[in-house]
C-alpha cells in the first residue's frame, strides 16, 4: 500500500473513531481518548530512535516537558492558536534533540540512555528556576469553555481530542514511511551492526541525528497541547516518570521493529490503565506496566509482532 492510500486509510479511521466518540457522548472519553493518543504519539516518537535505530532513550519526559513550557512561554508572552503552539513546541523540542544527539550519540548503550536521563534532570531543574513560566509553583493555562470556529462550537475537551488524533494520525503516518523508506534501512543498519554500518560507508551519525531530531520533535509535539488539557502545568507532571516508563514499554510489548507495534502496545497498555484509573486507582499504572512488561519479556520477547510472525512460522508445512 502506497503511502498516499495508507494515510488516506489512517484518516478514515480517526474520522471513524472521532464519530464513535462523539456519539457517545460522554466526557470522559475524550479523557481517555485524549491520553491514549498521546501516549501513540509519544511511543511512536520513541519508536524512531530505541526500535529503529536500537537507541534506548530516557529523556521522553524532557523533549514533552519542553513542548508543553513551550506552550506556557508563548501563553505568556505572546498568545497564539492552540496548532501554531503545537508547531512551535515541536520545533523547539526538535532543535533540543538534534543537540542532544550531537553531544551524546558516539556514546552507546547504557551509557547513552544515562546521558538521556541526564538531560531529563537538568531540564527540570531550569524549569524549577524559571518564574516566567511558573517555576516549581507551575502554572495556570486557561482555556475556553468551548472552541468556535466558523459558527460551529464544540466543547474544548473535544477539540483538544481531534487535535490529539491528527497528531497521532501524522505520528503514525510518518513512522511507516520512514520504516519502508532509505532511511528507514539506515536505520536498520545502525539497530543491526552500527560498526559494520560505518565500515559499509553508511553515515551513521547523521542518521541518528536525523533519528533524535525527529523523535524528539513528536515528543514535543505531544507535550504542547498538555497545559490545555490539565489546566494547571507544575514540573512534577510535565516530568513525570510515567512518560518515559510508558514510552519504552509501549513498543516493547507490541513490538519494536515496526511502526505497527507501538500502536499496538500502546491500546493494551493505555487500555488497561485507563480502566485501571477507573476501578481501582491511577497509583497502580506503573505496577501495570511492570507486570506486563515481566510477562512479555518471559512469554514474548520480540513483543506482540513477533509472537504472532512466530505462531505463524509454526503453522507453515
Amino acid at each position: 500500500m502506497s503511502t498516499i492510500k495508507f494515510s488516506i486509510v489512517v484518516t478514515a479511521i480517526g474520522v471513524i473513531v472521532w464519530a464513535a466518540t462523539h456519539w457517545l457522548g460522554i466526557d470522559y472519553a475524550y479523557f481517555a481518548g485524549y491520553t491514549i493518543l498521546q501516549l501513540i504519539v509519544l511511543s511512536t516518537a520513541w519508536n524512531i530512535l530505541g526500535g529503529y535505530c536500537g537507541y534506548v532513550n530516557f529523556g521522553t519526559a524532557a523533549f514533552f516537558a519542553l513542548g508543553a513550557y513551550s506552550t506556557v512561554f508563548w501563553y505568556k508572552f505572546f498568545p497564539m492558536p492552540l496548532p501554531v503552539l503545537i508547531v512551535l513546541g515541536s520545533v523547539v523540542s526538535g532543535i533540543v534533540g538534534l543537540g542532544m544527539g550531537y553531544l551524546t550519540l558516539r556514546l552507546r548503550g547504557a551509557f547513552f540512555s544515562i546521558a538521556t536521563l541526564a538531560l531529563a534532570v537538568v531540564l527540570q531543574t531550569l524549569v524549577i528556576n524559571w518564574d516566567f513560566v511558573g517555576g516549581s509553583r507551575g502554572a495556570y493555562v486557561i482555556h475556553p469553555e468551548n472552541f468556535e470556529l466558523a459558527g460551529l462550537s464544540v466543547h474544548y475537551i473535544e477539540y483538544l481530542f481531534v487535535l490529539m488524533l491528527v497528531l497521532a494520525v501524522i505520528a503514525l503516518v510518518t513512522a511507516r514511511t520512514i520504516e519502508r523508506s532509505q532511511l528507514g534501512y539506515g536505520f536498520a543498519t545502525i539497530r543491526d551492526d552500527e560498526l559494520a554500518a560505518e565500515a559499509c560507508g553508511v553515515p551513521t551519525l547523521r542518521l541518528k541525528l536525523i533519528a533524535t531530531t525527529l523523535s524528539g520533535a513528536f515528543m514535543g509535539m505531544a507535550g504542547a497541547p498538555f497545559p490545555f488539557y490539565i489546566g494547571y502545568l507544575q514540573p512534577q507532571s510535565a516530568f513525570a516518570l510515567d512518560y518515559a516508563v510508558n514510552s519504552i514499554a509501549m513498543p516493547m510489548i507490541g513490538g519494536t521493529q515496526s511502526w505497527v507495534g507501538p500502536l499496538i502496545g500502546t491500546i493494551v497498555l493505555g487500555s488497561a490503565q485507563q480502566y485501571a484509573t477507573v476501578t481501582i486507582s491511577s497509583a497502580v499504572n506503573l505496577l501495570i506496566v511492570g507486570l506486563m512488561l515481566v510477562a512479555f519479556v518471559i512469554i514474548a520477547p520480540n513483543g506482540l509482532l513477533g509472537l504472532f510472525e512466530q505462531l505463524r512460522g509454526r503453522k507453515k508445512p
